[in-house]
């Protein structure tokens, strides 16, 4: 500690700070003290470093005597008028920029740096990062808005990157925040961090979140990241790579990656050996783009850090982390923390509520990107380069740029919605548009060159990880659900979810599981490529280079696979992610999972597929499901599966996941089948693993006691128990008409195989759409005493309630 008389410290280090320590050191430096003392002791990395206080801030406004000519230059501010707010911020800082340090403040920082230089080498290379503080205002969130100056070097640097933090409390986005939050200017100060760099311009650095940014989902850890120094991924400026952990089994030990996705990550950002430009910015190499910046030992690493961070500040937490890449004086392909805050955005959501928002109608998608949030917004586009142009910018349209910064956040916060080129789910514009409650979309890689400024649009983030910008103002409509109201009904109710990405917001709708999680659009959107050609990799090379056509299917593999050696290891990471994100966010509750049912014809859509599938004539009932899973020519591929499955329960530690086997003609088969799996890892009965049958042809209604010797349940399939049962393809319009799954048959035979399932002691469920589409189709499974119903997640509520009247009615508890 460095103090004077008279005056507060000027300089406190890294461990005599706590987060006590807010009005004196900001938010960041009080956080970056706590953890150093506290977790540092736990093996969490932080590299050292020291405070410039507030007390330093207030001494030199005070000794230079330049308070008074702020305060004027403020006087009659008006911060919407936004030509005025940049000529006066301009002049605040232009003022603290040519005062002179008193020499005992100069001496003090000096003197500071030299003892790093003892710790870590002369020259040490120094990050500057503004923290700012605000006394007696607790509400008040300054992230983002100061300035931060990195690889500085010498102690004349740090003095002259010091005295631009300061003046950086200045900046026209501060002013403006200030004002529009009614805090004094002059009640607000501002602290600097100086700390050790870690050399991730040799390696990587990122942002973490203790929880999923879009649907506040609790129980996941997501992880960003890029190549080189880490402004670039919270300004945006790059797509970075993500990563997703799941919290409760990583503390059994498990090893649960959710998911790893690839980002375009086109730049970095280095140091250079120019003292007065210390960074700079450069193209990434194919193979940087190409490859994970982590390996999953890191990922996991970083995952159980910030659960300690999180449990030890007992609040979600937005954290940034570094990977240092030479390992001078701090420690060669170590990672590092190097910031933590409080999350905000989902902290202060009101839990009571669900909000759905969807579109009435559909248009000309214009471009996508990632969403941000799940709201849908709308207005007259404008399109602006540079920020050098917001004044141009007008309450309520939305805006389209390249990528923001804290600069952009005056006209932010009046947008309808967000759209940018560039950026990942936790650059700037997205955590500033989750803050603001406003729709975002960014990463788009072409927003300004398709959207024409005064154009009409629709922003929709209501679709799950991607987000569309249609052309013209679409109808939408939104429901909220107060869940505190909700009935719980003895029958359970789940839900159908086939997409991943949909999974986190989908779970927080009241449910008891998932009846119904389908491998078909996992398969078809995160893989596209057939099972068997991503087997056979090696042999479609050769061939490739005397057939045009299985080279283009070679391109492809190789274009979307490239982080892979061997391709079939491809299949089952995407596929175990797909379904360890649904089994994760539905956690502890079952999860459904229907082995994959395509029919010749879709399995030949997909990349490869012609030269592995057969024509048939009607598909429908051919060559689909069970009678897949032991033929010779398939069963390499359904091992990818069951090998996806095992990665799921036995490395996720997922083991609320069951599974289920489609279109079984015949018991034998279901033998078959159950003996396959076990080849191949899953043991029924081995670590609670249930196999479930679909009932969904009239032999399983039939059969249904021998059946039942073979499962542990049935899940009534009611779209295909109804054609089979009415003898007609619902795929044909001629006989659409005829399609009723309240036809007395099918009713009947529903009816029948409850009425079996309870006798015999085996679970019984229904996941076809009837209940979902049909009130009085729910009321009668109720009165047959079915144990589930697993609904689409669009109807899943309506349905609760119509499941409880009934039970009230019959009596049910």
């Amino acid at each position: 500690m460095i103090q004077m008389a008279g005056v507060g410290p000027l300089i406190l280090w890294f461990d005599e700070i706590s987060i006590k320590d807010v009005p004196l050191v900001g938010g960041k430096n009080a956080s970056l003290g706590e953890m150093y003392r506290n977790l540092t002791p736990k093996g969490v990395k932080v590299p050292d470093g020291f405070a410039i206080t507030a007390e330093a801030y207030k001494y030199f406004i005070h000794e230079a005597g330049i308070d008074e000519k702020i305060r004027e230059i403020l006087k009659g501010l008006d911060t919407h008028n936004i030509r005025d707010l940049m000529r006066r911020g301009e002049a605040c800082r232009r003022t603290i920029l040519e005062a002179e340090f008193p020499q005992k403040l100069k001496d003090a920082i000096v003197k500071a740096y030299q003892r790093l230089e003892k710790k870590y080498g002369k020259g040490v290379d120094v990050a500057v990062r503004s923290s700012a503080t605000a006394e007696d205002l607790p509400d008040a969130s300054f992230a983002g808005q100061q300035e931060t100056y990195l690889n500085i070097r010498g102690a004349e640097k740090v003095l002259e990157a010091a005295k631009k933090c300061f003046a950086s409390l200045f900046t026209n986005r501060a002013i403006s925040y200030r004002e529009d939050k009614g805090f004094n200017h002059f009640d607000v100060y501002l602290s600097i961090a100086v700390q050790k760099m870690v050399r991730s311009d040799a390696a990587c650095s990122g942002v973490m979140f203790t929880l999923d940014t879009e649907s506040g989902f609790r129980d996941v850890v997501y992880i960003t990241g890029a190549w080189g120094l880490g402004e670039n991924v919270v300004q945006g400026a790059v797509n970075p790579d993500e990563f997703y952990v799941f919290k409760p089994t990583l503390k059994m030990g498990k090893r649960p990656i959710l998911s790893k996705k690839l980002g375009l990550k086109q730049k970095k950002m280095v140091y250079t050996d120019n003292p007065d430009k210390p960074t700079k910015n450069m193209r990434t190499t194919k193979k940087e783009r190409q490859s994970f910046i982590l390996s999953d030992d890191e990922i996991l690493k970083l995952a159980e850090w910030a659960i300690l961070i999180e449990e030890h500040y007992q609040k979600p937490m937005d954290i940034e982390w570094a990977k240092d890449g030479d390992g001078v004086n701090v420690g060669s392909g170590e990672l590092f923390i190097v910031q933590a805050r409080p999350e905000t955005v989902h902290a202060q959501k009101d839990q009571k509520f669900f909000e759905t928002y969807r579109l009435k109608e559909t248009g000309n998608v214009l471009c996508s990107g990632k969403a941000v949030g799940s709201k849908i917004g709308q207005g007259k586009a404008r399109v602006i380069e540079s920020v050098a142009n917001i004044h141009d910018f007008q309450k309520g349209e939305v805006l389209v740029t390249d990528m923001t910064d804290p600069d952009w956040e005056p006209i932010m916060k009046i947008a309808a919605a967000i759209v940018t080129n560039r950026g990942g789910r936790t650059c700037h514009a997205a955590i500033v548009s989750r803050e603001l409650g406003i729709p975002c979309i960014v990463g788009t890689d072409n927003a300004t060159k398709v959207i024409k400024s005064g154009q009409e649009i629709t922003v929709d983030c209501s679709q799950g990880e991607e987000g569309y910008v249609y052309e013209g103002l679409l109808d939408y409509e939104v429901e909220r659900i107060d869940l505190e109201k909700l009935p719980r009904p003895k029958t359970k109710i789940m839900m159908n979810v086939g997409i991943p990405e949909q999974a986190f917001t989908q779970a927080q709708i009241p449910n008891d599981g998932v009846g119904l999680a389908r491998l078909e659009f996992i398969i078809n959107s995160h893989i596209g490529i057939h099972p068997l050609a991503l087997i056979n990799y090696q042999e479609l090379k050769r061939k490739s280079r005397r057939d045009a056509k299985i080279k283009e299917v070679v391109k492809y593999i190789n274009e979307h696979t490239p982080t892979y050696e061997d391709k079939a290891d491809f299949f089952v990471d995407k596929l175990a992610q797909g379904v360890g994100t649904i089994a994760a966010a539905f956690w502890p509750n079952d999860v459904i999972v229907r082995l994959s049912d395509f029919k010749s014809n879709e399995y030949a859509n997909l990349v490869g597929g012609f030269l592995y599938e057969p024509e048939e004539h009607n598909p429908m009932i051919g060559w689909r499901g069970a009678s897949r899973y032991y033929d010779p020519h398939f069963e390499p591929a359904f091992a990818l599966e069951c090998r996806a499955l095992r990665k799921v329960r036995d490395e996720m530690g997922l083991t609320n996941v069951k599974v289920m086997i489609p279109f079984c003609r015949t018991v034998e088969e279901g033998v078959k089948v159950i003996k396959v799996m076990e080849k191949y890892g899953l043991k029924q009965g081995e670590n609670g693993l249930e196999v479930y049958v679909m009932c969904e042809i009239p032999s399983n209604v039939i059969l249904a006691e021998d059946f039942a010797k073979v499962f542990d349940g049935f899940s009534i399939g009611s779209n295909d128990l109804t054609q089979l049962a009415l003898g007609l393809d619902r795929d044909s319009e001629l006989v659409a008409h005829l399609y009723d799954e309240r036809n007395p048959a099918v009713k009947k035979l529903i009816r029948e195989v409850i009425q079996v399932a309870k006798k015999v002691g085996r679970k019984i469920g229904i996941c076809g759409q009837a209940p979902s589409d049909f009130p009085d189709f729910a009321a009668f499974l109720v009165e047959c005493g079915i144990d589930s119903m697993s609904l689409t997640p669009d109807t899943a509520v309506k349905t609760r309630l119509i499941v409880a009247e009934k039970e009230k009615e019959l009596g049910i508890k």
